[in-house]
């Protein structure tokens, strides 16, 4: 084991005392640590010389080690500090016990798909981000529409004039997507949602896609100047008329540590009180 990554939401004031906890806990085995503080909208970082991360925080803080290790297929052990833990899913009373059995080869690790955004101009691709719950395309100023051509396995899907579209993954269809109104897809279903945002036409509905198509959404010319791309949440690319995204799965999978499909339908039941009863 060369060594560990220590992700730190600094915006959770416990995480900071749950760090030196886990400082302690590597100290006693001999392992060699860094910490690194995340803000919530820190760049993306190379992570090549670690052996897995460790992180301290929400489902936010995964999501930015996610796309740090999955090209690397370095494991992410999440801890919840957050209010869902869908991702983050080893809580603070389990995390010494589980970080333990991880070390010893014990836990299973588990993959989502992540996808590959790329932003082409004048035909030259001049963004690339990965993402792991979605992308959103929309206006930057509330109450304004966008037009949108959508593409799908090259054939037309449709022209959307909305105030904007979500594009997730299995894993980010229980985030931005399900409180837009798209369905919630278990994370073992390999599929991409598309998620009209308040659409002009009432037959622009979700829908779900296969991994194995390209999307390809075009920025149509509106009224509406200012446009943004954002890639799990953190901060908007400014979009151009007649700017391109293609959105396709990326190769490698992220690697995530007990984030297992009980834990996914027990975050369901307590944290979105799906239970189907008169008190949901």
């Amino acid at each position: 084991m060369k060594k560990v990554l220590v992700v730190i939401c600094i915006t959770k004031d416990e995480s900071m005392t749950l760090a030196k906890e886990v400082a302690s806990f590597l100290k006693d085995r001999n392992i060699a640590f860094d910490f690194i503080n995340f803000d919530g909208f820190s760049d993306d970082t190379s992570f090549a010389e670690y052996s897995f991360v460790i992180t301290l925080g929400g489902d936010g803080t995964v999501l930015y080690a996610a796309r740090n290790c999955v090209n690397l297929n370095i494991p992410v052990f999440a801890i919840n500090l957050g209010e869902f833990g869908f991702l983050a899913s080893v809580e603070k009373s389990e995390w010494k016990d589980k970080l333990d059995l991880f070390i010893k080869n014990e836990l299973p690790v588990h993959t989502r798909s992540m996808m590959k955004v790329s932003l082409y101009r004048e035909g030259k691709c001049i963004v690339e981000k990965l993402g792991l719950n979605d992308l959103v395309i929309n206006a930057k100023n509330s109450a304004k529409t966008v037009s949108l051509e959508i593409e799908y396995k090259k054939m037309p899907l449709c022209n959307l004039k909305a105030d904007g579209v979500i594009i997730s993954t299995s894993t980010g269809s229980t985030a931005y997507s399900a409180a837009a109104g798209g369905p919630i897809v278990a994370p073992d279903v390999n599929a991409f949602v598309m998620t009209p945002i308040n659409a002009f036409s009432l037959s622009s509905r979700p829908i779900v896609l296969g991994v194995d198509g390209e999307i390809s959404i075009t920025v149509q010319p509106c009224r509406t100047k200012e446009i943004n791309m954002i890639v799990d949440g953190q901060d908007g690319i400014p979009l151009q008329f007649n700017d391109k995204i293609i959105i396709i799965e990326n190769i490698k999978k992220v690697k995530l540590v007990a984030c297992n499909d009980a834990n996914f339908y027990e975050a369901l039941r307590s944290k979105l009180n799906w239970t189907g009863g008169p008190h949901a």
